[in-house]
């Protein structure tokens, strides 16, 4: 027997915890009845998602994506000009892990293994994501110490944690999080007078940007992919 979330995580639907918000709405079935928090299912029993039955995926898949301007990080949206589902056209229902905004570009990773999601979006394991980002002014040394010191974001209430920022240009710098908050670096540049004008994810984790064209995808494989699961904790095999 697996708990419910667990299992839906095996289908690659989402994360356990976006697998129990799922649960809460009412959108899961097991054997013809609305699943409640906690239950436990088997290979026997029918589950169902949003109408449609779903099993465990019989191979994992993880995807470097570069995601363009304009797409947004999302399944379903009736408002969204370009959902990411739209633009990945791959065989296998994947989903993403971490979001970037509809107005930032770069590196996302997409996978079919839940148990992963999870690994990577839980903010206590403190995973690196590297960016470029540009503003609308020439910003000063003092703004890049401020910024790495941590930064108290009114709106929510929450000081962000250090990290790491470095010159690239006048109005280029690159920095690292260890965290994601919603639109964190935006918040944080617009707490000391600054308007992001681009902003670019390169790295999550040990999986780089480098080379990888924009709307385009690659399959992760060999040392990088077992890397990736060693940072988190697992192995492929899991």
């Amino acid at each position: 027997m697996t708990r419910l979330n667990k299992y839906l995580a095996e289908c690659g639907i989402c994360s356990r915890r976006e697998a129990d918000k799922l649960i809460d709405q009412g959108r899961v079935i097991v054997n013809g009845q609305k699943a409640v928090s906690g239950m436990q299912v088997c290979g026997r029993d029918r589950v169902e998602v949003n109408g449609r039955q779903v099993k465990p995926v019989s191979s994992k898949v993880v995807l470097a994506y570069n995601k363009p301007i304009g797409v947004t990080c999302t399944e379903k949206d009736r408002y969204a000009e370009k959902t990411i589902v739209d633009s990945v056209k791959y065989p296998v229902r994947l989903t993403y892990a971490g979001r970037l905004d509809k107005d930032s570009d770069g590196l996302i990773i997409l996978t079919n293994d839940g148990e992963l999601i999870e690994r990577m979006m839980r903010g206590a394991n403190r995973h690196e994501k590297e960016y470029i980002v540009k503003v609308d002014r020439e910003y000063t040394d003092d703004f890049l110490e401020k910024m790495s010191q941590g930064v108290y974001l009114r709106e929510l209430d929450e000081t962000t944690r250090p990290c790491f920022v470095e010159r690239v240009g006048k109005y280029t710098f690159r920095i690292i999080l260890t965290q994601g908050l919603n639109r964190q670096i935006r918040r944080m540049c617009e707490r000391f007078g600054y308007k992001v004008k681009s902003l670019t994810r390169i790295r999550v984790m040990n999986i780089e940007l480098s080379g990888l064209k924009t709307g385009a995808y690659r399959e992760l494989k060999g040392q990088e992919l077992t890397t990736l699961y060693r940072l988190c904790g697992m192995s492929e095999k899991n």
